[in-house]
């Protein structure tokens, strides 16, 4: 079973303003494809208590993947990247890149995404789209491909080749 946290970045959320319906979307998604969350945390839009939410999943929890959602647009308070890329070992853009050309496919303004991805240790970081169906979809095209990437980081998988 592969373990999950949540990361959701958003100054109106953490103000109690705004519901969660990402994190919703996200955990109802991974959850239904096998996956198990074992954290959810809620932060302001602060890149010091995100690298600290980043760095607790990995270094503490030991999660196999942490998935962001918020903070990736163009708004001053949007750190999401910075954060990740931060406290990232080792950058797999591939994924942002390919989560952003299949979302062009939907809308012209995933170019506008500066989401980003890495490993930290043994965790896939992948920052994800802060609109709940935005989430879902990303999702829908790269999960069932991070869990060989997962397994890849473990040294669980049984056949690295490309298929």
């Amino acid at each position: 079973m592969y373990t999950v946290g949540i990361i959701t970045s958003s100054d109106s959320g953490y103000a109690g303003k705004r519901e969660d319906k990402s994190a919703e979307v996200i955990k109802k998604y991974v959850e239904s494809r096998g996956f198990k969350v074992e954290k959810y945390i809620l932060v302001p839009d602060d890149k010091e208590m995100l690298k600290e939410a980043f760095i607790k999943m990995s270094d503490d929890l030991k999660l196999n993947l942490v998935l962001s959602t918020g903070g990736t647009g163009f708004s001053p308070r949007d750190v999401t990247p910075e954060a990740t890329k931060e406290i990232i070992q080792r950058e797999a853009q591939g994924i942002a890149d390919a989560i952003r050309m299949y979302s062009l496919q939907i809308t012209k303004r995933a170019m506008l995404s500066r989401a980003t991805s890495g490993i930290r240790n043994k965790t896939l970081i992948v920052n994800l789209p802060g609109s709940p169906k935005a989430c879902e979809e990303a999702l829908d095209f790269v999960l069932e491909d991070l869990k060989h990437g997962i397994d890849i980081l473990n040294e669980t998988a049984k056949d690295c080749a490309r298929k």
